[in-house]
Formats: structure tokens, sequence, C-alpha cells
């Protein structure tokens, strides 16, 4: 279906939507969409198991050895987690409006909403950029070159591997994400979207919520644990 296709009769463009879009081993583009988000919410579940052994062994080591985590974690850029912490929810609404964009047949609000969005994730990166080179400066970053002027060194040292393992990890879902929202808004800026078939803007933004989320859980553990220093 092409851009002005969907500009010029909507109705014709939701016609022609159904038997471009739908594949041929699918039934209607309801089957088509209902085995999509299985897939997706099956992949997601993964992820959840995937991040989910980098927090249990987070925990472990927090209850084990709790001054050295305390001590670790006031070296963390207050500002920094919590800004992106505010980008990342911003850009988790705009996701939330882009769908509803694409319900309602508003292809431009759909493409201004999917930019929003990969503009906040960007910031995010950028931000977390910043905080990895604030880190590497201070002699933060594990190996022979760590320093710590805290209680128990060593195992503050644990903590900045599994800081690092973590919002790594997470850091490369979000580039992903960026990679994922940049394909959907192109597409969606050809007129490749309409009420009749949006499967793959819902679970773009599946995915980016799923980011978002962890990210939630990792800024508590990261930054707040007895934390002091605001900036």
């Amino acid at each position: 279906m092409s851009a002005q296709s969907s500009h010029g009769n909507p109705a014709s463009g939701l016609a022609a939507a159904a038997p471009a879009a739908l594949q041929h081993q699918f039934a209607d583009l309801e089957q088509q969409r209902e085995s999509a988000t299985l897939g997706m919410w099956v992949f997601l579940i993964t992820e959840v198991m995937f991040f989910g052994g980098m927090f249990t062994a987070y925990l472990i080591y927090r209850v084990m050895y709790p001054a050295a985590f305390q001590g670790a974690s006031q070296h963390m850029l207050f500002w920094a987690g919590t800004v992106n912490t505010a980008v990342l929810i911003c850009s988790s609404l705009f996701v939330a409006l882009a769908v509803h964009a694409v319900q309602e047949d508003h292809r431009r609000l759909l493409v201004f909403f999917l930019l929003l969005a990969l503009l906040l994730g960007l910031a995010f990166l950028v931000i977390k950029g910043y905080e990895y080179h604030d880190h590497w400066v201070n002699h933060k970053v594990p190996g022979a070159s760590f320093q710590f002027d805290g209680p128990d060194p060593l195992h503050a040292e644990v903590f900045f591997a599994l800081y690092f393992l973590m919002t790594g990890f997470h850091a490369l879902h979000m580039v992903i994400g960026v990679g994922l929202v940049s394909t959907i808004a192109f597409l969606a800026w050809r007129g490749r979207f309409s009420p009749a078939y949006h499967t793959p803007v819902d679970n773009a933004g599946l995915y980016w919520h799923f980011v978002d989320i962890i990210w939630i859980f990792l800024y508590p553990l990261l930054y707040l644990i007895g934390h002091r220093r605001l900036w």
C-alpha cells in the first residue's frame, strides 16, 4: 500500500491493508496478530529469565555484603540515573500514544510520537555514555586500575562489575529498541500501518515498555540503596 493511497482514500487504504499484510500461513489478520503477539510475549519471558539471573546474583551479593554495596552506591551519578528514569518513562508514554494514534488512523501523529520516543531513547544512551565515562575517569571500572576508598573494596568492585554487566546489557537492549522504533517510524511514514493492520507497532511497543521496566528495577537497586549524596 502506498502512502498516496492511504491519504487519498482511507477506506480503500484499509481494504488494501489486509491482503498486503496478511501472510499466506494465516487465515486472517486477527489470527496473524494473535500469533505475533504470542511470539513477542514468549520472547519477553525469555528476556525476563535472562535479566532474572543477573538480578538474583545482585541480590545474593547485596545481602552478603551490604556495607560494600551501600558504599559503592555512593559513587553512582544520582542525577544521571534520575534523569534517565524520567526520560524512559516519558518515552514509554510516547510509544503508548503512538499505538493509540495508529488505532485511530492518525499517521502523522503515529510518526511524530515514534520520533519523540526515538529521540528520548538516544538521549538515554548519551547520558549513560557520559556516566560510563565518569566511572572510567574516576577508576571505578573493575580491573587493574580499580580504586575505591570506602569499606570492603573487594566486594565494592563486585558491585561495579554487576553494575556494568546489568546496565550494559540494558543499554544493548535500548540500542536494539532504537533501531526497531526507527524502522517502525520509517514504515509508518511510508503508510504501511492502519487501524486494520498495526501488529508491528504493538509488538515494538511491548519491547520498548519491557526495556523501560527493566530500568525501573535497576534504578533503585543501583542508585538508591543507602544513598546520601544526591549530586
